[in-house]
């Protein structure tokens, strides 16, 4: 399964904020934002898992992003209720940055971790997933840490003194794990992330999220903690000729960020709605993302109006949680039944590659978020707006309610003297209808809608 260990190229600069807008993303010369639809961050660390055929079914999709965690971390079996969770390997099936000592006694099967060796075999299997993501356009989103949520996380983990011959991490308290209190574990930590650094400093298709979801538990003392770990990541790449983007993982659903963290370049939120999350972030001057979905329902609409809400309202990064990618199905056809704590799979996919495909159909680059006071709301049909503007013009536009018996909406926006073509897209569909509007002077023009179930997409096109 492995074919190769070596970046793409060595000259590429790593996916970088982008220097027009750094709202968005330059990706090799050209400008990017990222759609993706990810399995539950298991492909590396789980040795059942066939990456290739999980990467061909991202690429296939038309989505470019991929978000994995390191194996520092790892999940029972049957956590969060989730079925066939890749986050949990079989017993035997488990690699992470440390090597099996000789002594038995991992909790989950098998040998300790000797936390003082590199398993060269893991770094193999990470650079060859990295590799293989960059061969189709795929940028990986590597999470270095992961919060431990309660103790069954904490007894798997290699960090936990039950686990290794180095008795480093002894203590019960799963909440001290990411904090500055325990030394000898801390030194561990750095030691990892500088490690991981070192190896993958030549992939351009790259960036790094310091933890996931640290808002959980003594929230001072992980805020300290990541704090640390950024300037650990920023420090060990202070030599390089290209440096990665840094991620913290910010809040669920929406937090104020008031001013930029050190060193940090991607601010990503979980579960965020309403699109509110992106504008009161936007004087960052970064790229904000959502990129973990769930605990919604499996309905494809409740995921498919989260992206166009947050792309639309100015985000660059949306990544869902598809729980369709299992180690047997990693071609993401599982099928999900209700009680998942999310959706999934092809038909979702589809709906995201319809985003993917409005977003690269006009020059997002130029763009910048539409003003409340640029749209007239001019029915009681509860429709929801957002939207992009260039230069003062709106450009695109997403439209969307609570689902019910279509029917067509009106709304009002400003517009310059002159013709111009409105392309309308289905976001569930993909089917489009064309129309058109002229007008005379800059003034305020009424715009009825097709008829539409729950949500529908505008281009406005000057056409002359």
């Amino acid at each position: 399964m492995i074919f190769g260990c070596s970046p793409k190229s060595e000259s590429h600069q790593p996916i970088t904020l982008h220097p027009k807008n750094p709202h968005y993303f330059l990706f090799r010369g050209k400008p990017a934002l990222l759609i993706g639809s990810t399995e539950h961050y298991g492909a590396v660390m789980n040795l059942d898992f066939d990456y290739i055929v999980y990467l061909n079914e991202i690429a296939s999709s038309g989505l470019n992003i991929t978000r994995t965690f390191s194996g520092a971390y790892v999940e029972p079996d049957g956590a969060f209720g989730i079925k066939k969770n890749t986050l949990a390997p079989g017993p035997g099936r488990y690699i992470c940055p440390w090597i099996r000592s000789k002594e038995d006694g991992y909790a989950n099967g098998g040998n300790k971790f000797d936390l003082s060796e590199w398993d060269e075999a893991y770094f193999t299997r990470l650079k060859d997933f990295i590799v293989q993501a960059g061969e189709r356009d795929i940028i990986v989103e590597l999470d270095l840490f992961s919060n431990y949520y309660d103790t069954v996380q904490w007894k798997l983990s290699p960090l936990n003194a039950i686990n290794n011959i180095n008795r480093v991490g002894d203590f019960r308290d799963h909440k001290e794990v990411l904090s500055l209190k325990h030394t000898g574990l801390l030194k561990v930590q750095e030691n990892m992330v500088r490690k991981i650094v070192h190896e993958l400093k030549d992939f351009d298709n790259l960036y790094y999220e310091v933890c996931n979801e640290p808002y959980f538990g003594d929230t001072l003392a992980l805020r300290q903690w990541e704090d640390h770990m950024t300037s650990v990541v920023v420090e060990a790449e202070k030599d390089f000729k290209f440096r990665h983007l840094v991620s913290n993982n910010v809040a669920n659903n929406k937090k104020l960020i008031s001013l930029p963290r050190e060193g940090v370049s991607i601010y990503n939120f979980h579960y965020a709605r309403p699109p509110v999350t992106v504008g009161m972030n936007y004087h960052l001057n970064c790229v904000i993302g959502d990129n973990e979905t769930g605990f919604d329902g499996i309905d494809d609409s409740k995921y498919r109006t989260e992206a166009w809400d947050f792309i639309l309202s100015g985000g660059a990064l949306f990544n869902n949680l598809d729980y369709s990618f299992t180690t047997e199905t990693e071609d993401g056809t599982f099928r999900l039944e209700p009680g998942q704590p999310g959706g999934g799979g092809e038909k979702l996919r589809d709906q995201f590659r319809i985003l993917a495909n409005f977003m690269k159909s006009f020059d997002f680059i130029s763009t910048k978020p539409v003003n409340s006071s640029g749209i007239r709301i001019s029915d009681q049909s509860g429709l929801m707006v957002t939207g992009l503007s260039e230069n003062d013009e709106i450009l695109a536009l997403y439209l969307h309610r609570k689902a019910g018996t279509a029917a067509m909406s009106s709304f009002e926006i400003e517009l310059s003297a002159g013709a111009y073509n409105m392309i309308w897209t289905d976001p569930e569909k993909g089917t489009q209808t064309v129309a058109s509007i002229t007008s005379k002077k800059k003034e305020w023009i009424r715009i009825s809608t097709p008829a539409f179930r729950e949500d529908i997409a505008l281009k406005i096109v000057k056409s002359d």
